[in-house]
């Protein structure tokens, strides 16, 4: 179940949102979570379990579309949620990498937020 997560202060000109959640600590090196693009400009919450109207989610590193939860094998780990405020809709289907994401978005981000949060094993 994805977690609810407020979003303020977006900059001016700010058409859409891009998310990007990973695991700096894996084993095998940064572990993606939950790739998801498209989210309206003026979106104040993402609500728990629940794609926003428009938003398209990409593949994680579970091979799956959507959001995959935090499972530490071992240890604690640190979960990041990176934030980008676009000065566009992507143009990206429905299913793409977060590398995809991160070429198509690169020369429209308009501002960035991250928030870190912590789950032990």
């Amino acid at each position: 179940m994805s977690p609810p997560l407020a979003i303020a202060n977006a900059p001016a000109g700010t058409q859409s949102l891009a998310l990007i959640m990973h695991d700096p600590d894996a084993p095998h090196g940064d572990f993606i979570h939950w790739v998801l693009w498209n989210i309206s400009g003026s979106a104040t919450l993402l609500p728990e379990n629940h794609l926003p109207a428009g938003a398209l989610q990409g593949k994680n590193d579970f091979d799956t579309i959507g959001y995959g939860p935090p499972a530490p094998p071992s240890g604690t780990h640190r979960y990041v949620f990176d934030l980008y405020a676009l000065n566009m809709q992507l143009p990206l289907p429905a299913g793409a990498t977060a590398d995809q994401l991160r070429m198509i978005m690169e020369d429209h981000i308009v501002g960035t937020a991250q928030l870190v949060g912590t789950v032990s094993a």
